[in-house]
């Protein structure tokens, strides 16, 4: 993919990972962008502007103040000037001040008065990223609109193992080409996601549920957005923020997932079913609340249906790749084979809930892939972010040519 003509910022904060940034800008610059750096004081501990000027050609930014005192308005000029801007990596503490709007240093006074796309890439210990004040600021500055490279899980500087460390460079142009214009893996095509559970009503107060939070259905919608794709997301009662451009379809019921479902699945060339659909519904709700004085009686039955089976329905159609999950604790893989087979999917994701990290309400999962010749792939904890990415991955390699 090309990247010729378009104008980049390479931002640079104090990380471990500081020295990721030559590589990138070296790729950059290969691909046919125009780079400008700017760093950090803390930056300048971990890589030197001297390798930064030499691998972009241009001088790097480092002061608010230049000597030259007729370049006082330098961040306006290259706000306007720049097409994109990618803080790679991006530290706590300037994701901090991105999020709040601080503008002490020339970074963040930069990243006030750009007019372009931004792309933001933590990079941090653990427990600093995992901390409830870091990850608020990366969802504010999501909800902005900035383009979030999430960290990759391994063994961290400080011994430690988990997410944390910016992916490599061809992680950082994925996301930086996707958010320049480039052509995606998933450019010219439609995917629809379902996500989050269904509530079924028992009456107007009261309701059957489960605990899905929605967050691997959104995270799946994001990254195919990301990717180039066409998304529709259909999304049960939850209340996370839809992702950037994608299409989004609020149901509260299975039926209304169900309907919302098979309004558009013939035009779609992926399937992700990814929301906790309950498997019964009560086939008439009380119309008032039900009382339970007016029980007489201590004990309540209610009368169950099955809810209409959203896989199985597009199994039997089958107008683009389908891609299931299996929540299973017991018989794992011999239940989700059955399921494979019975549902006629391409892929089933399946995932156990008991595992540490795993399950409804995580940031974090861990999943085995299946594919209907009963090949799979089994993954290490890793973000829902990075494992939707995973599953695309897989679900892309099964699509036909395009014509």
């Amino acid at each position: 993919m090309s990247l010729a003509g378009k104008h980049i910022i390479v931002g640079v904060t104090g990380s471990i990972a500081a020295y990721k940034s030559a590589l990138l800008v070296r790729e950059l610059v290969k691909a046919g962008a125009e780079v400008r750096v700017i760093m950090t004081a803390s930056a300048c501990e971990f890589i030197t502007p001297l390798t930064l000027a030499t691998l972009s050609g241009s001088d790097v930014v480092l002061d608010m103040f230049p000597q030259d005192r007729s370049k006082g308005t330098w961040h306006i000029h290259l706000g306007v000037w720049a097409d994109l801007m990618v803080i790679a990596p991006a530290s706590a503490n300037t994701i901090a001040k991105l999020a709040h709007g601080f503008a002490d240093n020339a970074l963040s006074s930069l990243a006030l008065a750009v007019r372009c796309p931004l792309v933001v890439a933590p990079a941090m210990d653990t427990d600093m990223y995992l901390h409830v004040a870091t990850q608020d600021n990366i969802e504010i500055l999501r909800k902005r609109g900035a383009s979030i490279v999430e960290p990759e899980s391994g063994e961290l500087a400080s011994g430690l193992t988990g997410p944390g460390r910016l992916p490599d460079t061809p992680v950082l142009m994925q996301a930086i080409e996707t958010c320049a214009g480039v052509s995606g893996d998933l450019s010219g095509r439609r995917v629809l996601v379902t996500a989050g559970p269904t509530h079924e009503a028992i009456d107007p107060v009261r309701y059957i549920g489960n605990h899905s939070s929605g967050k691997m259905g959104f995270a799946v919608a994001s990254a195919a957005a990301r990717r180039g794709a066409e998304v529709t997301l259909v999304s049960g009662p939850t209340v996370l923020a839809a992702p950037q451009g994608v299409k989004r379809v609020d149901v509260e019921s299975a039926r209304q997932m169900y309907d919302a479902v098979m309004a558009v699945e013939a035009q779609m060339d992926i399937c992700v079913l990814a929301a906790a659909v309950a498997d019964f519904t009560l086939p008439a709700p009380a119309e008032s609340k039900i009382k339970k004085e007016n029980l007489g009686r201590e004990n309540m039955t209610l009368e169950l249906q099955r809810t209409p089976d959203i896989l199985a329905q597009l199994g039997k159609q089958k107008h683009g790749v389908l891609v299931g999950f299996a929540l299973e604790t017991d018989n794992m893989m011999e239940n989700a084979l059955r399921k494979l087979r019975g549902k006629n999917a391409d892929i089933i994701v399946l995932n156990n809930p008991r595992e540490e990290g795993a399950g409804f309400g995580t940031d974090t999962n861990i999943a085995t892939i299946i594919h209907a010749d009963e090949s799979s792939e089994a993954l290490s904890l890793m973000t829902k972010e990075q494992l939707a990415d995973v599953i695309l991955d897989h679900a892309v390699r099964k699509l036909p040519a395009v014509s």
